[in-house]
């Protein structure tokens, strides 16, 4: 079930199209990343959904609701982690999670318990008086999550919330995003670490000059631009290797062969390998290694964005 929608968004900066006729839908409980280069849009968007700027045409529906109509009904249910530490120094952990609860009427002993359960989600629950002017990088980012998720909403935005920290702070604050998925929580997460997105995400929508380009999940993505698997077979040796004979093989669309090594591709849903693997034993011919050239997220990215975003159109 669909949580929110942008429905026909579209933002001019002066006579520059900023979004143009942004259409995407995010569901409940899943981790929805939003990619793009700088300038493709994905600040824009953010800043629209959480109120900063308006559109000059088109809107959100959360749940059903309006933004344009009801905006008050989005921010008591969005929470939003920016890439920049928005708390205050001169107060504590806890005084911070409970200030910005009490900016969604929380109060007394509910606003107590909820910033303390915010801060130990976080793992900071030991140094809650303590003041963060002391604290580490990955500890204040950690922070700024508690601030965001302290009135517990049902939407969370997280622009670059890793940028600048440990390994060990990272991991944390992934563990964190997986496990907020599995309660009620659905989060919209922005980065420019491929490695992230890969690990946490259910669906990627990909932008391009505030167009567009593909969404859909990492194995739709790619298919999207290849429909081709390729193996790369290290043998003793190839002169036995009739490329003709593995070519007529079910699916496989190409072969090539050089010393000592045969590449050979093939349609990308074919389950074929082991007929491939059976021509070489069947023909004497010794298998040293096999590599399967698999399609990264970044790999992905990069070619459809550098097609000048004609991936999906501009709907």
């Amino acid at each position: 079930m669909d949580l929110l929608n942008s429905v026909d968004l579209i933002k001019y900066y002066g006579k520059k199209m900023a979004l143009d006729h942004l259409t995407f839908s995010i569901r409940e409980n899943e981790v929805f990343s939003l990619l793009g280069q700088n300038g493709a849009g994905k600040s824009t968007t953010i800043n629209i959904l959480t109120g900063l700027i308006r559109s000059d045409s088109g809107t959100f529906l959360f749940d059903g609701h309006d933004l344009k109509k009801e905006p008050a009904y989005f921010k008591r249910n969005i929470g939003f982690v920016p890439q920049d530490i928005a708390f205050y120094g001169r107060l504590t952990a806890l005084e911070n999670t409970k200030f910005f609860g009490s900016l969604f009427n929380l109060s007394g002993r509910k606003l107590h318990q909820q910033a303390m359960e915010a801060l130990d989600f976080v793992g900071l629950s030991e140094v809650a008086n303590e003041f963060p002017g002391r604290f580490s990088g990955g500890m204040k980012r950690r922070l700024n999550i508690a601030c965001s998720i302290v009135h517990k909403p049902r939407l969370i935005i997280m622009d670059e919330p890793t940028v600048g920290i440990d390994p060990s702070s990272r991991n944390h604050i992934l563990q964190s995003i997986l496990t907020m998925k599995q309660g009620d929580s659905t989060i919209i997460y922005t980065t420019h670490y491929m490695e992230e997105v890969e690990k946490i995400a259910d669906r990627i929508l990909i932008l391009d000059h505030g167009r567009k380009v593909a969404e859909g999940t990492q194995k739709e993505l790619e298919r999207k631009i290849t429909a081709r698997h390729t193996y790369t077979f290290f043998l003793s040796s190839t002169e036995r290797v009739d490329p003709g004979a593995l070519l007529r093989l079910e699916s496989v669309c190409d072969v090539t062969v050089s010393k000592n090594k045969v590449v050979v591709s093939t349609n990308i849903f074919s389950r074929n390998i082991n007929d491939i693997i059976a021509y070489f034993t069947n023909n004497r011919i010794e298998i040293l290694d096999i590599e399967n050239q698999s399609i990264s997220l970044e790999s992905t990215f990069l070619a459809l964005t550098e097609d000048g975003g004609k991936g999906e159109g501009t709907a």
